[in-house]
């Protein structure tokens, strides 16, 4: 997945509010049998069995097909997700992490994660943001009101704010995962750029 540095992200946003959505809505079962790593092939994917009818049409009373929140070819639109609470629950699979990041989105909002999900969009430069339950409703409640609000999320110092209401809350994130995200630096990365600290430890053991 595409290997962006976090700083501020300020963009609007998709709501699917849907609470305990699993890994099979994000990403059915039968794409996980692919070979390809495509991002396009993976985002095309994204809450597909929602999305689309047995025919592959369009389901109009999805969020995701309301013209508000469909997809943009501009870069800076829908970059997040608000989501209900317990999002990433079920199986473990790691495609659900490769859908998301290949939609387009690098930042998830919600009450809570299941932990592995969470863990799996970090590898994949898409940033998991729990907030309170009372945030995460009113974030809920601006879109609805504004679909073009916007939220602001400052990695540097860990905010996400409502632009529209100017509420903000902080938000935790590992120390390591906040590095990398913020000089796209996946772990083989990371371990290259301190090749040479690696390398001065194992001779110093010696």
């Amino acid at each position: 997945m595409a290997k962006q540095k976090f700083n501020i992200i300020q963009s609007t946003c998709i709501p699917i509010n849907i609470d305990n959505c699993n890994t099979d809505l994000i990403i059915p079962a039968r794409y996980l049998a692919s070979t390809t790593r495509d991002p396009k092939f993976f985002g095309d994917a994204f809450m597909h069995d929602l999305r689309y009818d047995a025919d592959g049409k369009p389901i109009a009373d999805f969020v995701m097909n309301n013209s508000d929140f469909s997809e943009n070819p501009h870069p800076g639109v829908h970059e997040i997700i608000v989501a209900g609470q317990n999002w990433g629950s079920g199986s473990s699979r790691e495609h659900a992490a490769w859908a998301i990041a290949g939609y387009g989105v690098r930042v998830v909002i919600s009450s809570s994660f299941a932990d592995i999900h969470r863990n799996n969009l970090l590898n994949c430069f898409v940033l998991p943001i729990i907030v309170s339950k009372e945030f995460q409703q009113e974030l809920f409640q601006t879109i609805s009101a504004n679909p073009k609000a916007e939220v602001r999320v400052d990695v540097p110092n860990q905010t996400v704010t409502n632009v529209e209401t100017g509420n903000s809350e902080t938000f935790e994130i590992n120390s390591y995962k906040k590095y990398c995200l913020m000089n796209a630096l996946d772990d083989i990365d990371f371990l290259i750029e301190n090749k040479e600290k690696i390398e001065s430890w194992e001779a110093g053991r010696k």
